[in-house]
């Protein structure tokens, strides 16, 4: 069966995690981490793929040096903003 995934979501979860992890002050909520998440996402094109080809295409773009300053600097920018403006009670 062929999938058509956003490998875009897939890195971005991962990543906030690994932030979540790291910056135990952050509400570690569900709903603050899928905020988080979101505000990154919005802010990158989605990078769907389909076939294992792809998948390693965008791994590989992925490992890029600005790439992954760009999405270290959403993701603390998404974070401070949640943080500032939580929507749990």
């Amino acid at each position: 069966m062929i999938l058509l995934k956003n490998f875009m979501e897939e890195l971005v979860f991962s990543k906030v995690d690994e932030y979540l992890k790291a910056n135990q002050d952050l509400c570690q909520c569900e709903r603050c981490r899928l905020d988080i998440c979101a505000i990154v996402l919005n802010s990158f094109p989605p990078k769907y793929i389909v076939s294992d080809k792809g998948e390693a295409y965008s791994r590989l773009a992925a490992l890029n040096s600005q790439f992954k300053v760009d999405l270290v600097t959403a993701i603390i920018q998404a974070a401070n903003e949640v943080k500032k403006n939580p929507r749990h009670s």
